[in-house]
């Protein structure tokens, strides 16, 4: 019989511990050579990174994006577009609360570590697994180095690759440049919101003063911008830049950087913020001539200077007369000018912040009389003269029947009379004359871009134009008939002086003979001194015409004077009549007010030719009147006779015109009827002048086709003031 210790089952065999022990050890050994590896690996990486990084100089100098400062002619600055950079400060003239700020709440172990901060990716991480599945990022992970890193070499894109190349950077930087040029590098370019780079610009931006004296509420606000900038920046939202400087002053307190009492003595909510810059009507230029740079320059990140033609001076005064002259309700626009095509001035809406549309430039409305001007250009280029008889009556082309805006008609006068007063009907048969289709070439030739139709009635100005085109047409005329082209760009340069482009002057294309151009001007003159567009003189010579539209829905007035040319537009946007708005009223009044002051400085100019008053004064359209009737003024009929005023209790006195109102606030006109044989008073003209004093009246000569005037009379002789000249081709 067996024992029980033979009977007993052996123990299980174990398991030998020197094998299991060489597994491990064999595990251990590969995850140290891996990270062996990777040190190295980082190690070269980073020393590879470290030979490409530039020095200090060219970390400074690297562009976050192109800013253009668009200056006026004398150089001052109008507008900076793009980032704006402030100057760039010395960590030493930082103040110490500002770099303090910025530590606690971006970088708190910034001292410490050697570009990333383990611990902050670790708590990184950890939050990011908390917040799996919202599809949020990681937050709080970058150090500061990492983010200048960002700022300068990558971009904001998330992904596993950029986040490795950021990382090595940031050691790479670490180990190239020391703490302190790393912090002063990151206070001076990164973005603060509001268009500004680096705490000196964000400090004029939000302050109104450098960032050398920064007090402790306003650097926890610069501080806490970093984390949104166009959520925190004050233009964006005061309210949320005071409350998240509150979290930087507790972050402060509980890193030590400051005392509980110092952060409750701070009070961001007290802090006085810059109040932003209005943009004012200088943006109505800027929004019009900046776009050119695309077609001027190839430069697309270096800061750039844009030189303009615009004059600040010549600007305000153009602001202050549309905003003084401009009827309640009614937009205005105003363009001026040299004959060169420089634009001096240009305000395109009573106000550039309740609407930035550019009505000088972009609004396409009619001219009203104000297109006659290239009816006469016409006529004149055809062997039309200033003095030519023409005779203003009912007239019928094509079933249209112009009439003149007083409704009356005034029989024989000469085209320059014709101009000065707008006859519509002497204009309607210059226009059958010449050709509507060569009236509208003429626009076309005068820099006219919009659709002109060839209507009788387009010689009216029932085609929509622009501002600027008319403006541009008037320039040319000043300047003898030669093609002016506008620009508002005279130079661009980059930072460091160099030139990128120079505004140069076109060879000069002519558009009509310098004779066609000094008679123009004639009839231009005679209208701004004895015609509709008397409101528009300023002491000096000017030549310009009024325009208004069909139930006073526009109203123009263009001309120039001593070298400069201004064109004003006033009405409503939506076309709706303006009860009393007419080209020889506010527009008119509102070129006089600019052009007194624009033109102060400047030497008188007289024109090539004199003013030739009318051969008797018309009554003038709606556009004339402007102002009070003098109350002392005797009326007189058409034949010159004086015609008694009510009161003076004539016999039978019946009305001039049977069935026609009286002028609102003026005495009725009355004339009494002649006795029974009593022979009818002479006529007043200068046919009955020349009688009197014994003149020899000239005989008329005989002209080829005398039909083909208006009227059917033969044109006197020029008039020796105007130089005529053989017609020159034009090209």
């Amino acid at each position: 019989m067996a024992s029980p210790r033979a009977r007993s089952a052996p123990p299980p065999p174990q398991p030998p511990r020197r094998k299991r022990s060489g597994v491990i050890g064999r595990v251990v050994k590969i995850l140290i050579g891996l990270a062996v590896l990777g040190l190295i690996g980082i190690a070269v990486a980073v020393g590879l990174a470290m030979t490409s990084l530039p020095d200090y100089a060219g970390l400074k100098s690297s562009p976050n994006g192109q800013m253009i400062r668009v200056r006026a002619a004398d150089g001052t600055v109008l507008v900076t577009l793009g980032p704006s950079y402030g100057e760039w400060l010395p960590l030493e003239t930082i103040p110490k609360v500002m770099q303090e700020a910025i530590v606690s709440v971006e970088d708190r172990r910034f001292y410490m570590h050697p570009g990333v901060d383990p611990i902050g990716m670790g708590r990184g991480v950890w939050r990011a697994f908390q917040r799996r599945g919202q599809g949020r990022r990681i937050e709080g992970a970058s150090t500061i180095t990492q983010q200048i890193t960002r700022n300068i070499f990558l971009n904001q894109s998330y992904n596993l690759g950029r986040k490795a190349r950021e990382i090595i950077l940031a050691l790479a930087m670490e180990r190239k440049f020391s703490k302190a040029e790393i912090l002063e590098l990151y206070l001076n370019k990164v973005y603060f919101g509001g268009g500004a780079y680096g705490i000196d610009a964000a400090s004029r931006k939000f302050f109104g003063h450098g960032a050398s004296s920064l007090s402790l509420g306003e650097a926890a606000i610069i501080a806490g911008l970093v984390k949104a900038p166009s959520n925190y920046a004050p233009t964006a939202d005061q309210a949320a830049a005071v409350g998240r400087a509150n979290v930087v002053l507790h972050t402060m307190v509980e890193t030590g950087a400051v005392t509980q009492a110092e952060a409750d003595a701070a009070d961001p909510a007290a802090v006085r913020f810059a109040p932003e810059a209005r943009q004012n009507s200088v943006r109505y230029f800027t929004d019009w001539a900046l776009p050119q740079l695309d077609t001027l320059i190839d430069e697309k990140t270096q800061p750039i200077d844009v030189w303009t033609t615009l004059d600040i001076a010549m600007q305000r005064s153009a602001d202050r007369a549309i905003r003084a002259d401009a009827p309640a309700g009614a937009q205005g626009a105003l363009v001026s000018m040299e004959t060169d095509g420089a634009v001096r001035a240009m305000v395109g809406g009573r106000d550039y912040v309740s609407s930035i549309y550019n009505r000088a430039t972009q609004a396409v409305r009619q001219p009203g009389s104000a297109f006659k001007l290239f009816v006469y250009l016409a006529a004149l280029e055809a062997g039309h003269t200033p003095d030519e008889p023409v005779v203003d009556e009912p007239v019928t082309i094509d079933g249209w029947s112009p009439r003149n805006s007083n409704r009356n008609f005034a029989g024989q006068i000469d085209i320059r009379t014709a101009f000065a007063f707008s006859i519509n009907t002497v204009a309607a048969k210059l226009g059958e004359i010449v050709g509507f289709q060569t009236v509208a070439d003429m626009a076309k030739r005068f820099g006219i871009t919009s659709p002109i139709n060839t209507h009788p009635s387009m010689v009216l100005g029932t085609s929509e134009v622009r501002l600027i085109e008319m403006t541009r047409a008037f320039a040319e005329v000043a300047a003898n008939g030669v093609a002016v082209t506008p620009y508002g760009i005279t130079r661009v340069t980059v930072v460091n002086g160099g030139t990128l482009y120079e505004h140069e002057l076109p060879e000069p294309r002519v558009l009509v003979a310098p004779w066609v151009a000094a008679q123009a001007t004639d009839l231009l003159q005679t209208a701004v001194n004895t015609g509709t567009a008397r409101a528009a003189q300023i002491g000096r010579p000017v030549a310009g015409k009024t325009g208004t539209t069909s139930s006073n829905k526009d109203g123009w007035f263009l001309g120039f004077s001593s070298g400069l040319t201004t064109g004003v537009w006033m009405g409503r946007d939506d076309a709706r009549p303006m009860p009393g708005l007419s080209g020889g009223r506010a527009p008119a009044q509102a070129f006089a007010d600019f052009m007194k002051e624009a033109v102060a400085k400047r030497p008188v100019q007289k024109f090539a030719t004199e003013v030739k008053l009318p051969e008797w004064q018309l009554e003038p359209d709606e556009e004339a009147y402007f102002g009070a009737p003098d109350e002392n003024g005797v009326m007189v009929d058409e034949n010159g006779q004086p015609l008694p005023r009510e009161g003076d209790q004539p016999d039978e006195p019946p009305l001039i015109n049977p069935g026609e109102p009286p002028a609102p606030g003026g005495p009725p006109l009355v004339q009494p009827a002649p006795a029974q044989g009593e022979e009818a008073p002479p006529r007043l003209d200068q046919q009955w002048l020349d009688g009197v004093l014994g003149r020899q009246q000239p005989q008329p000569q005989p002209r080829r086709n005398p039909a083909s005037l208006p009227g059917g009379a033969p044109p006197p002789a020029p008039r020796s003031a105007v130089s005529v000249q053989p017609a020159r081709p034009t090209q």
